[in-house]
């Protein structure tokens, strides 16, 4: 089963969002070493934050970013998120509905 992993990495110029992949038997969430060897091959050497499982910090200190923070682990379940940038901006196109006489 995939899992997508969703997570930001801190850089000086600011967070960037990024995504992995991890498959995983169903039913189970990736596992700390299944995070790291998805994040090593993308190139990022990183060590667990001993305090936040879901936090990691370069191996090396004169990487171009600071941490990675894992977001979301979407196992493909459904789920719905208002988007209220789309609901108004449909609100306005859609013709008014009148009422009455």
């Amino acid at each position: 089963m995939e899992c997508i992993v969703h997570f930001t990495v801190g850089h000086k110029e600011g967070p960037k969002k990024l995504r992995g992949l991890i498959f995983v038997d169903k039913g189970e969430t990736p596992t700390g070493e299944q995070l790291l060897d998805m994040f090593h091959e993308m190139e990022y050497r990183v060590v667990p934050d001993t305090h936040d499982e879901l936090l990691f910090k370069p191996e090396n200190g004169a990487e171009s970013y600071t941490f990675i923070r894992v977001n979301e682990l979407d196992m493909g379940q459904e789920r719905y998120t208002e988007d209220r940038n789309l609901k108004a901006l449909l609100n306005e196109l859609l013709p008014k509905q009148r009422t009455g006489l």
